[in-house]
């Protein structure tokens, strides 16, 4: 398969730079694959499509305030630093921009942001200014290099205190780069599930964004299951594909996590005939990963019984589901609308089919859906 296969046109004003102030009123387009047709809905109507004795599985992954802001010691130089990944302890794979600026040994001191720039002054290069708004020394000290290329390095954290709290203090939601605007303190509730518990990611699993607690009530007053599972949603997320054949992409690692009580959920769905409804391409890289034959016959099982079922447990990840995959636990998605060229739009390729897939995205941007973040919802059924 070539990687224009999955390339579609996209005007620019259709990409969503906000979210809307409820989230569940964001619009729905539902997929039936079965009878090949199209509905236009909203989020809230999502219940019409799931049944008692199904289950809903949730990434509870929650995203970190993992943008910060400095400036390079001794030379004042401004430095963009986004966390990546805990390594061990205070040690992470951080991007840091502009890299090139920084090498092994240099320190860069973080603090707040502000881009208000006091009357009769200029803005700087950077476009922002950085104020002290913390009283102790929070500092970024470079310890190597991961890539050149992009800016990744694995930096040591000096503070005092607790990390996370120090994060809070002066972090920003690491918006991704198709949001234009600076991250803003409605970011850190609205860029975030309702259901998130995890600290780890560093994007959110925005599938899961148009889900209120009213509706997941009501899910379960339906006899709707629920179950969770973890996978800390990556840089990785926002890499394009940079081969002509997709074949040869490799998918970068996320650490991916099922609890044995929700492995336990999951299991009893398949058993009794129900349907796993994976919330988000996140969870369903978890639930896929994590697919193993029973060790014996489910109870009843015929011939119409899934033979797969999901391990309790904890493992990194860099599964790619693309046209051919052959899916082992899921049998629906949820999810949001997805870049061209992407994994993201090559994962819901192979649940449904490649060319329907282009054409629900052609109706899409006829009907002016909004995309990506912060926008609107699939349902493929």
């Amino acid at each position: 398969m070539r990687l224009e296969d999955f390339d579609y046109n996209l005007p620019e004003e259709l990409i969503a730079q906000t979210p809307l102030d409820k989230r569940d009123e964001c619009r729905l387009m539902v997929l039936d694959r079965t009878n090949k047709t199209v509905e236009h809905r909203h989020f809230y109507d999502i219940l019409d499509y799931v049944n008692s004795g199904d289950c809903l599985v949730l990434n509870d992954s929650r995203v970190i305030p993992a943008r910060m802001y400095g400036l390079k010691e001794g030379t004042g130089a401004h430095i963009e630093l986004l966390l990546i990944k805990r390594i061990e302890g205070d040690k992470w794979e951080c991007m840091l921009r502009p890299g090139k600026r920084l090498r092994e040994g240099d320190t860069v001191i973080l603090a707040g942001r502000t881009d208000t720039v006091p009357a009769g002054q200029d803005a700087p290069e950077s476009g922002y200014t950085l104020v002290n708004s913390i009283e102790s020394r929070f500092a970024a000290h470079i310890l190597g290099i991961y890539d050149e290329n992009n800016g990744t390095r694995l930096v040591e954290f000096e503070y005092d205190g607790i990390f996370m709290e120090r994060l809070e203090e002066i972090g920003s939601m690491p918006l991704p780069p198709y949001i234009t605007r600076p991250a803003e303190d409605a970011d850190k509730e609205m860029y975030q599930t309702v259901y998130s518990k995890i600290d780890g990611s560093v994007a959110a699993p925005t599938a899961g964004l148009h889900f209120t607690k009213e509706l997941l009530k009501k899910a379960e007053d339906k006899g709707v299951r629920i179950a969770y599972v973890t996978l800390h949603v990556g840089i990785g997320t926002f890499r394009p594909v940079k081969v002509d054949v997709v074949e040869d992409h490799k998918m970068h690692f996320e650490e991916c996590m099922i609890k044995p009580e929700d492995a336990e959920i999951i299991n009893k769905t398949i058993e009794e005939g129900g349907r796993i409804i994976s919330v988000g391409t996140t969870s369903t890289r978890t639930l896929e990963s994590m697919a193993g034959m029973p060790m014996q016959p489910f109870k009843g099982a015929d011939d119409k019984t899934k033979i797969f079922r999901v391990r309790a447990g904890e493992i990194a990840t860099d599964i790619f589901i693309y046209p051919g995959y052959e899916f082992k636990i899921v049998d629906a998605l949820i999810t949001n609308f997805h870049l061209p060229k992407s994994t993201l739009i090559m994962l819901i390729s192979a649940l449904y089919d490649r060319e329907e897939i282009l054409k629900a995205y052609e109706i899409a941007v006829n009907e002016k859906y909004r995309f990506f973040s912060y926008g609107d919802a699939m349902l493929i059924k």
